[in-house]
């Protein structure tokens, strides 16, 4: 059984995020990591081939991203899963779900008979939750997505999706595209045994042309959406301090917090 796990490297939340010239996300200047809800994704991926004790199951790790992008397999690997890919390519910067979807999805049919892909539910810098939907439609594989709970036995997928007022139970047939919450379970921290074992898994690098994707079908100028200007955050400034001496303190607070539009 082939598993893909698909794994995203995004900036740092604590870090000092910036934007390039063309307003899009930088990715080289500032600390990165794997994203946490792509975390969820590699455990589950893991938890399901220790299910299958007995069984031979090889867990992929692949990533689209610049050359640091790399650490996010690096940290997959040292996870539990037994290879990894990474799509390094200059032209891919800037692209959207859509052109993300299309080199992951050649990317998948690159690493061979894939049984299982598995994603976290968003990106923890886009947020879309698209990507997962539009690379099944590119695969031809049925979607399971936004699973909070995994059931396996054999080649049946059974998940529970929590919504707002309903939860839904859904179930595939492999091979199949499938999703996963922050709700599925705490990931396991590397060991330092994983850590060590990770230095010697096999990853390999691939560019656009090695999937057969033509650099005008990525990248910002095919984009479907596009920022038009970002504002850097303003500093922080010393707060304000309302003193009751006379019983007028609960006014002065109201007319502060109407004065923000808080109230």
């Amino acid at each position: 059984m082939n598993i893909v796990v698909c794994v995203k490297y995004v900036p740092d939340a604590t870090a000092d995020r910036q934007f390039e010239s063309d307003n899009t996300v930088d990715r080289v200047g500032v600390d990165g990591l794997l994203s946490e809800l792509d975390e969820y994704a590699v455990e589950q991926a893991l938890q399901i081939k220790e299910k299958r004790e007995g069984d031979e199951v090889t867990v992929t790790a692949l990533c689209v991203g610049p050359e640091k992008a790399a650490d996010a397999v690096r940290k997959a690997l040292q996870m539990g899963a037994d290879a990894g890919v990474h799509v390094l390519d200059d032209a891919i910067a800037g692209s959207d779900a859509v052109a993300t979807s299309l080199v992951l999805a050649k990317a998948v049919e690159k690493v061979g008979s894939v049984d299982l892909v598995v994603c976290g539910m968003a990106s923890t810098d886009g947020v879309m939750s698209v990507v997962p939907a539009m690379m099944a439609e590119r695969l031809g594989l049925p979607q399971v997505t936004l699973a909070s709970v995994v059931e396996t036995q054999g080649d049946q997928v059974r998940i529970k999706r929590d919504g707002d007022t309903a939860t839904e139970v859904i179930g595939g047939t492999l091979p199949l595209v499938l999703s996963v919450t922050d709700q599925t379970g705490e990931a396991r921290y590397p060991s330092f045994k994983g850590i060590m074992a990770a230095k010697k898994k096999p990853m390999e690098t691939y560019s656009l042309g090695d999937l057969g994707v033509d650099a005008d079908q990525v990248g910002l100028s095919v984009a479907w959406t596009e920022v038009q200007e970002t504002t850097a955050r303003p500093p922080r400034t010393a707060g304000e301090i309302v003193t009751d001496e006379d019983g007028s303190g609960a006014t002065a607070l109201t007319e502060f917090l109407a004065s923000k539009k808080f109230i």
